[in-house]
């Protein structure tokens, strides 16, 4: 089995994109949220209906923002300017402008499994030794950002304060495209509100927004938090480990693995993050390394077996959770 710098260069042959599946790939997926979002501002269809379009919205947007988040990673369309400027505008549309986005992304990819409590582009993980010398705020503000609320909202937590309303504030100047995409969003949600109403609101922008971001916040908490996660000290920390024990494969249906866009492959991903999404199942069953990982998945004791962990335990060599501690 091949490890470190063999196996990050053999990953390499499935970094190419296929230009043109690209593009269809994004328009597509652009072309359903505008048809969804068109059919769920309809209020001549059955209300049933409606909410079923809009929690189809919903994914249909985590599957455009994975889309973005591959074009940031520079895995995807990289010589067009058309996209290029188009992303940048889905960018602000998804509340994840470029600046904080690509600048914390990178940090949590080069720092992967690496025990911090600044969180920096992920959620913050501390020794157990660590986590007992905090102060009781410390403690407070640390378990606050791991609780299973804070995750599951993500909307509130992570998108809008987070990525926009903190960084905008502490650094104005660097992130003014933070402040123009929370400005965009509540504004296109007034409007929708004075056109469509407050049953518009909810269906047509609050709950596909909603659920994409907490579905999603989820999906990348549990695929580094997980039963049987390694987690390391700088000096013991290597990128190819990080990717194989730290990084999970989340298993899921056919449908939702492309309303995800295979974002499941995470293990992949993290690997080489330039494979692009469509060619990340490939990679996996063409390297034997990527198949004998943690996996996880949607199943609820699953789930809540994950949101239970919150410190690493090194003499254990496993995440425990606050009774253990």
């Amino acid at each position: 089995m091949r490890t470190g710098k063999e196996l990050i260069q053999a990953s390499k042959q499935f970094a190419g994109e296929n230009p043109l599946r690209s593009w269809v790939e994004v328009l597509l997926t652009m072309l359903l949220a505008g048809v969804l979002l068109t059919f769920i501002s309809m209020d001549r269809i059955p209300l049933f209906f409606r909410i079923l379009l809009s929690i189809c919205g919903g994914l249909t947007y985590m599957r455009m923002f994975v889309i973005y988040h591959d074009y940031q990673h520079r895995a995807i369309l990289q010589k067009s300017a058309v996209a290029e400027w188009l992303m940048t505008a889905l960018g602000i549309y998804l509340l994840a402008p470029e600046t904080i986005w690509r600048r914390t992304h990178e940090h949590h990819h080069n720092n992967n499994s690496k025990l911090t409590i600044a969180g920096i582009g992920s959620y913050p993980t501390v020794s157990k030794q660590r986590f007992l010398s905090l102060t009781k705020m410390e403690k407070r503000i640390y378990l606050i950002n791991r609780h299973p609320a804070t995750i599951l909202l993500g909307y509130f937590t992570l998108f809008t304060y987070w990525l926009n309303l903190k960084s905008f504030i502490q650094s104005p100047s660097k992130h003014i495209d933070s402040l123009i995409s929370l400005l965009l969003h509540w504004g296109l949600g007034y409007l929708t509100w004075y056109f469509l109403g407050i049953e518009g609101l909810i269906l047509v922008w609050w709950l596909p927004f909603f659920l994409a971001f907490g579905m999603g916040s989820y999906v990348f908490y549990s695929q580094h938090n997980f039963p049987g996660a390694k987690f390391r000290e700088n000096q013991d920390w290597s990128y190819d480990n990080a990717a194989l024990a730290s990084t999970s494969y989340m298993k899921m249906n056919p449908i939702m693995q492309w309303f995800t866009a295979d974002i499941g492959y995470h293990h992949v991903h993290h690997l080489n993050s330039r494979i692009p999404f469509y060619r990340l199942k490939e990679a996996m069953k063409s390297m034997p390394e990527l198949k004998n990982v943690t996996t996880t998945s949607w199943n609820p004791i699953e789930m809540w077996k994950c949101f239970r962990l919150k410190v690493w335990d090194p003499e254990r060599e496993e995440m425990i959770t606050l009774r253990q501690l």
